[in-house]
């Protein structure tokens, strides 16, 4: 549960993210690295990230939420250390510990949420399928190559998300075969809403907006409250599941030599 928070404690507090309000109480979230497009890396995006979600969810100021991408891309470039090298119980339990705020943390938000996907986004997709609306630029695709492309199970939300948003079969085969979606395609899928221009993607994100915030605020909150309940049910059920299958197959990253995988006894 957040707790209260007012716009101007927190507008400047992370590195990775920005934070801009209007007149109207509209809070976008730009995901950034230095004003470019986000550098995902544990311990510092990914943790600020997950912790702003938490303090837009706690401003009773906030009307409506736009999440969006600095640069060209969404959230592509990531940091997580080389494969061959070990990977300490600890990280995994801080990184999984962080991931599950990441999502519990956005759906804790209140109010209505509009994605603007920017561009190509290739880690946690999940975040933009959270959001009430979807808006795709004309350039943007749609993958996960953090996960199972690389080797790792993808059981930090893509696995709790994806299904509920495009059926368990498709999402089993985005998931499992490195497919990477056009934003065209992922619109036949129902993952995105609507695809526009990359230069009318925010243009638009904010005429959705406009239409939605004449509905009161109380309508506007429970709305987003009933309609986000199912994705709250599978992240109770499954989150945790998920990020232990991950950290736990994650010793394909650890040298291991001669041991058999099996001892026979």
């Amino acid at each position: 549960m957040s707790k209260l928070t007012r716009f101007e404690d927190y507008k400047d507090r992370y590195d990775n993210v920005r934070f801009d309000r209007d007149d109207k109480g509209v809070v976008t979230i730009t995901l950034h690295t230095d004003g470019n497009s986000i550098i995902w890396a544990p311990g510092t995006a990914h943790d600020e990230v997950a912790f702003a979600f938490s303090d837009v969810a706690g401003d009773p100021e906030a009307e409506l939420v736009i999440l969006t991408g600095a640069g060209d891309n969404f959230i592509v470039d990531y940091t997580y250390g080389d494969a061959g090298q070990p990977v300490p119980a600890v990280f995994m339990e801080r990184l999984g510990w962080s991931g599950y705020q990441l999502i519990t943390n956005f759906l804790d938000i209140q109010v209505p949420c509009i994605a603007a996907i920017n561009g190509p986004t290739e880690l946690h997709s999940e975040l933009a399928l959270l959001c009430d609306v979807v808006i795709a630029s004309e350039d943007a695709t749609i993958m996960d190559r953090a996960h199972f492309a690389q080797g790792v199970v993808p059981g930090d939300g893509t696995h709790v998300v994806w299904p509920l948003v495009v059926g368990q079969n498709r999402a089993r085969y985005f998931l499992s075969t490195d497919l990477k979606l056009t934003a065209r395609e992922a619109l036949e899928w129902g993952a995105v809403n609507e695809v526009v221009p990359k230069s009318d993607v925010l243009t638009r994100a904010h005429e959705i907006a406009d239409k939605l915030l004449v509905k009161p605020l109380t309508t506007r909150r429970f709305t987003r409250h009933l309609l986000t309940q199912p994705f709250r049910k599978a992240a109770v059920a499954e989150l945790n599941h998920g990020l232990l299958l991950e950290g736990y197959g994650m010793q394909v990253f650890t040298p291991t030599g001669d041991r058999p995988l099996w001892q026979e006894h």
